[in-house]
C-alpha cells in the first residue's frame, strides 16, 4: 500500500532525432511495480521520455479487440520516422488533438507537430524489435519553432556523440566512467550501450545533423511539405527540363554513398531514408537508384548495398 502511493519522480525528456531512437534495441526496467522503463540508444542515452518534432505523415484509426479505437501515426524528421499510438490511455487533451488532426492529415494538409512522449520498445514473437512512442502532449508548430527544435536537438545529439566518443578509452563500468569524469547523466546508459551494441558507426548521425541544420537554416520546405508536393514544385521550377528533380537527387544519393561507405557500401534503406529527408518520395528515389546502377555510376557488391564505381 505504501509503495502504490509513493511519489514517482518524473523523468526528464530528451530532445532526440528519429535515427538515434529508432535504432535502439535495448530497454531496461527496474524490479519494482512503479519503476520507470527506459530505452537505451546506441549513443548511451537512457530515455524514458523524449521531445520529438516533424512532419505528421500518417494518423490512422484502428479498431482493437476490446472495441476501442487506437490511432497509429508517424512523424518524420530529417533523420527518419518516429512511430506513435494514441489510445484510451492517453490524456483527454491528446485524444482531442488526435481527433482534430486526423481529418487534416487525411486531406493532405502539411502539419508540423511537436510532441512529448513516453518511450517504448517491444519484441515480436519472430524476434524483431521495434520502438514506438506514447504521446503525453503535443501541439502544432510553425516553421520557426521547428527550426528551434532542430537546432536544440542537433546540439544535444552532438554533445552525446562527443561524450560517447570520449568514453571509448575508458572501461565500460560505472566506476571507471565516473572516475573518468564522464557526464553523470550518461554513465548508466553508456555502460549498457557499450556492452550491448559494441562498436558503432557515427557517420550517419553526422549526416543526419547536417541535413537537420540545413532545414533549420531556412530550407524548411524539405521537412514541412509532403514529398509528392515537393516533387511537383521541383518540376514547375525546372520548366520541364528535369521533371522529377532526378539530377539533384542523383547528386544527393552519390554524396550519401561517398560519405557513408566504410568499405562495404551503403544499404538501400539508408539511401531511401536520407532521400526522403531531402523531400523525395520513395518511388522516385528507388527509380533513381536503379538509374544510377544502369548508367554505371554505382554498383551493388552485395544485394541491397551500393557503392560508387571507381
Amino acid at each position: 500500500m505504501m509503495q502504490s502511493s509513493r511519489s514517482i519522480k518524473r523523468q526528464s525528456a530528451w530532445h532526440m532525432l528519429a535515427s538515434e531512437f529508432g535504432e535502439s534495441t535495448l530497454n531496461e526496467k527496474g524490479s519494482g511495480e512503479f519503476d520507470p522503463s527506459f530505452v537505451i540508444t546506441k549513443l548511451g542515452s537512457k530515455v524514458n521520455r523524449v521531445i520529438v518534432a516533424g512532419l505528421l505523415e500518417r494518423l490512422e484509426p484502428r479498431d482493437t479487440a476490446n472495441g476501442s479505437v487506437l490511432y497509429q501515426g508517424q512523424i518524420r524528421d530529417p533523420s527518419g520516422v518516429h512511430y506513435f499510438s494514441v489510445g484510451d490511455y492517453a490524456s483527454d487533451s491528446m485524444r482531442e488533438l488526435t481527433l482534430q488532426l486526423s481529418p487534416k492529415v487525411e486531406g493532405g494538409e502539411p502539419i508540423l507537430l511537436l510532441m512529448v512522449a513516453k518511450t517504448r520498445l517491444f519484441q515480436t514473437e519472430e524476434g524483431a524489435i521495434y520502438t514506438s512512442l506514447r504521446p503525453e502532449e503535443a501541439c502544432e508548430i510553425d516553421s520557426n519553432r521547428y527550426a528551434t527544435w532542430l537546432t536544440k536537438t542537433c546540439q544535444d545529439t552532438l554533445e552525446r556523440m562527443k561524450i560517447f566518443t570520449d568514453s571509448l578509452d575508458i572501461e565500460p563500468t560505472i566506476e571507471a566512467l565516473t572516475k573518468g569524469n564522464v557526464a553523470s547523466h550518461m554513465v548508466e546508459g553508456l555502460v549498457s550501450s557499450r556492452n550491448h551494441y559494441g562498436e558503432i558507426d557515427l557517420e550517419h548521425y553526422n549526416l543526419n545533423i547536417m541535413q537537420a541544420l540545413d532545414i533549420a537554416e531556412g530550407k524548411i520546405e524539405a521537412a514541412s511539405v509532403p514529398p509528392q508536393q515537393q516533387i511537383v514544385s521541383v518540376s514547375e521550377d525546372d520548366g520541364g527540363d528535369n521533371p522529377d528533380g532526378s539530377d539533384e537527387l542523383g547528386d544527393i544519393l552519390l554524396d550519401i554513398i561517398k560519405k557513408l561507405d566504410q568499405g562495404e557500401g551503403v544499404d538501400f534503406e539508408t539511401l531511401i531514408t536520407n532521400a526522403s529527408a531531402r523531400g523525395f518520395s520513395r518511388s522516385v528515389a528507388e527509380e533513381k537508384i536503379e538509374s544510377l546502377s544502369d548508367e554505371g555510376s554505382i554498383h551493388e557488391p552485395a544485394f541491397g548495398w551500393f557503392r560508387i564505381v571507381s
